[in-house]
Formats: C-alpha cells, sequence, structure tokens
C-alpha cells in the first residue's frame, strides 16, 4: 500500500468521461493518434529496442491498427502523438486510472489520470525532451478535467532513464507496485 490517502472510489464510473486531449502551447502539440496516418511511425517506434523493452507491444501492424482503433472508440485510454516544432516525437497514452488495473493497487479517483509515455526515436532520447514536456502536459490536463487532482505514471522500476526524467519533470515516487506486466514505480503529480 502506498501513502497515498485511503480514499477508494465508490462512484458509478458511468459518468466520468474518457481521458482528454492535452491543449499543448508553444513548441509543442497533441494530437489523437491516427490508425491510418500513424500507423507506420507508431509501428516502427514500438518495434525499437528501447521501446520494446518497457512497452511489450513489439506487436504486427494490423494488431497496432487495431490497438488505436480500440482505444479511440472506448473511455480507457486515449493514444496521443507529442510533436516538437512539427516533427511527432513521443507516443502518449492518457488513461483514466480508475479503469485501469493500476486501480487495484492504490486508491484510485474517479477523474485520476495516468500516463504511458515513449520516446520514438533512440536518437531523440537524453535530450530533456520528457522532463521539459511533464509541467506543460500535466496544467494540460488539469485544465482540461478540472476534477482531476493527480496524474500518475508507472514505469518498471529497472526504466532509470524513465524515472530520472519523471522526477525532474515534478512527479514524486510513492512506492513499488506490482502490476501484471512488471513491478511499477507509482509516481504521482498533485494539482
Amino acid at each position: 500500500m502506498t501513502h497515498l490517502d485511503a480514499y477508494r472510489p465508490t462512484d458509478d464510473l458511468s459518468g466520468v468521461p474518457g481521458p482528454p486531449l492535452p491543449a499543448l502551447t508553444g513548441r509543442w502539440r497533441a494530437r489523437a493518434a491516427d490508425p491510418d496516418r500513424d500507423l507506420s511511425l507508431l509501428h516502427r517506434w514500438m518495434q525499437a529496442p528501447h521501446v520494446a523493452a518497457f512497452w511489450h507491444q513489439a506487436w504486427p501492424r494490423e494488431r497496432w491498427a487495431e490497438e488505436l482503433r480500440r482505444q479511440l472508440g472506448g473511455v480507457h485510454s486515449l493514444p496521443v502523438l507529442v510533436d516538437l516544432d512539427g516533427d511527432p516525437v513521443m507516443y502518449l497514452e492518457v488513461y483514466r486510472a480508475a479503469r485501469d488495473a493500476v486501480a487495484g493497487v492504490y486508491p484510485a479517483r474517479p477523474h485520476d489520470l495516468g500516463l504511458h509515455v515513449a520516446v520514438g526515436e533512440l536518437s531523440m532520447t537524453d535530450r530533456g525532451l520528457v522532463r521539459s514536456l511533464l509541467p506543460e502536459l500535466t496544467e494540460a490536463l488539469f485544465e482540461a478535467d478540472p476534477r482531476c487532482t493527480r496524474v500518475l505514471l508507472e514505469p518498471d522500476v529497472r526504466n532509470r532513464r524513465a524515472i530520472s526524467s519523471f522526477t525532474a519533470g515534478g512527479f514524486a515516487p510513492v512506492g513499488e507496485v506490482l502490476l501484471p506486466d512488471k513491478v511499477a514505480l507509482l509516481m504521482v503529480r498533485s494539482r
């Protein structure tokens, strides 16, 4: 158990909307991933060893197309591409934590949001992109959903690069949790 508050949602989640698309400014832009337009790029990124090692989703193109359509048609998660100066540099999944497996290991509130983050090109890692994006991204998510009070990340405990970037981007480690596919470090940024 983490040291997060002991609140457990009893609300019916049917009234909670799907995760919002963050409105980024300046050099950053975010848009929902398009299964037709973005499939080749996302498929290539997910095959990259530095991404596949932690995402475990080096799937065939057809499965990725299905996954993107499934996410876009539901209320659990939203696949997002983030551009820097007009070039795609990151893939995000913004998700409702209360509808995710992570809700089984921490006291999720109905409007909590979670993030999965991947920098697709190895050449773009270790440049401070994630740590510079996270403060604006979390503020944009809080603005997009005024009822959201926490954004969380749950990187694999072995992913030191991600944990360092997330900490530098304003997220505080809360504790280790066991998820179906990994031992994760739960990290939270509160409003």
